[in-house]
């Protein structure tokens, strides 16, 4: 059963920088898009940034870009979102999700999500 559990949200102030963390078990993710979404409160999910694990491709929402960096550890199955410049408007619940190398569109495997507030 694929577990995706995602850790390293909290409160930080504008400007400040947070990691977080998805630990993925369950199975091996050779060739899996690992992403990031996000969701604040009365708004839609959103797309941040994502990584195909194996190549290291990636790529980022406009809004991020520049400021949030994804990345994976193979031997530790974990992928990463670190966040600097964080602004408030960065403030929302972060998920990280998993496609299948045969899938397109729709992410298959979700995480429960972290608190990310950032503070002005």
């Amino acid at each position: 059963q694929v577990q995706l559990v995602e850790s390293g949200g909290g409160l930080v102030q504008a400007g400040g920088s947070l990691r977080l963390s998805c630990a993925a078990s369950g199975r091996t993710f050779t060739s899996y898009d690992m992403g990031w979404f996000r969701q604040a409160p009365g708004k839609e999910r959103e797309f941040v940034a994502a990584v195909k694990w194996g190549s290291g491709y990636t790529h980022y929402a406009d809004s991020v870009k520049g400021r949030f960096t994804i990345s994976g550890d193979n031997a530790k199955n974990t992928v990463y979102l670190q966040m600097n410049s964080l602004k408030s408007e960065d403030t929302a619940v972060y998920y990280c999700a998993a496609r299948k190398p045969s899938s397109s569109g729709s992410y298959d495997y979700w995480g429960q999500g972290t608190q990310v507030t950032v503070s002005s």
